[in-house]
């Protein structure tokens, strides 16, 4: 078997109050513990806690792809309705293109559980060869959103959005992921 492709990813957890030190980020820690499971590939962490300052965001972003070289960037944090909420906006002020399916995906994941799921703003978006996307704030939200939801017998009953993270990174010219299919089977083609 070959050596597996090394992995740059970007996390950026959105919060006035955390990044203030008021209380203790666990969107970063969050993050970290369920990608160590799910990811097989050696990772290179880049990690920001910031204000919710859309410019900030942004400037952020664009560190991460352009001069980090990461090929995946989640945030966490800032995504609903409240007037300091302003992740989306700066995450679509970056995008050389918009993926709508994961945004969707995550607020359907989320209505499992939730009625106010439909009040999360989540979006992704590619920049150069780097997928970038909004995750909810919450860790239980998060490693929800990411793995999905399984019947009693194990097997995925709602596709969690990093099933496709793979694939969409192989066809921008990122690094070949693999997962654990224990945690998320990643989805390819197969190939003819």
């Amino acid at each position: 078997m070959s050596e597996l492709d090394r992995v740059r990813i970007g996390l950026v957890s959105v919060s006035d109050r955390a990044s203030a030190g008021v209380y203790e980020d666990k969107g970063l820690p969050s993050l970290q513990d369920w990608l160590q499971r799910a990811v097989r590939n050696p990772i290179d962490w880049v990690t920001r806690l910031i204000p919710d300052e859309e410019a900030g965001i942004s400037a952020t972003l664009r560190e991460l792809v352009d001069a980090e070289r990461c090929d995946l960037v989640l945030t966490t944090g800032g995504t609903g309705p409240a007037p300091r909420d302003v992740t989306p906006e700066a995450t679509l002020a970056v995008a050389d293109k918009v993926m709508p399916g994961f945004g969707e995906q995550m607020r359907q994941i989320s209505l499992n559980f939730v009625p106010t799921a439909i009040l999360s703003r989540q979006v992704a978006v590619i920049r150069g060869k780097a997928l970038i996307i909004n995750l909810p704030g919450q860790p239980k939200s998060i490693a929800e959103t990411l793995e999905g939801l399984k019947g009693d017998d194990g097997k995925p009953r709602v596709h969690g959005i990093f099933a496709a993270v793979p694939y969409c990174i192989d066809l921008i010219g990122g690094p070949y992921i693999e997962t654990d299919p224990a945690v998320c089977a990643a989805f390819r083609p197969r190939k003819k």
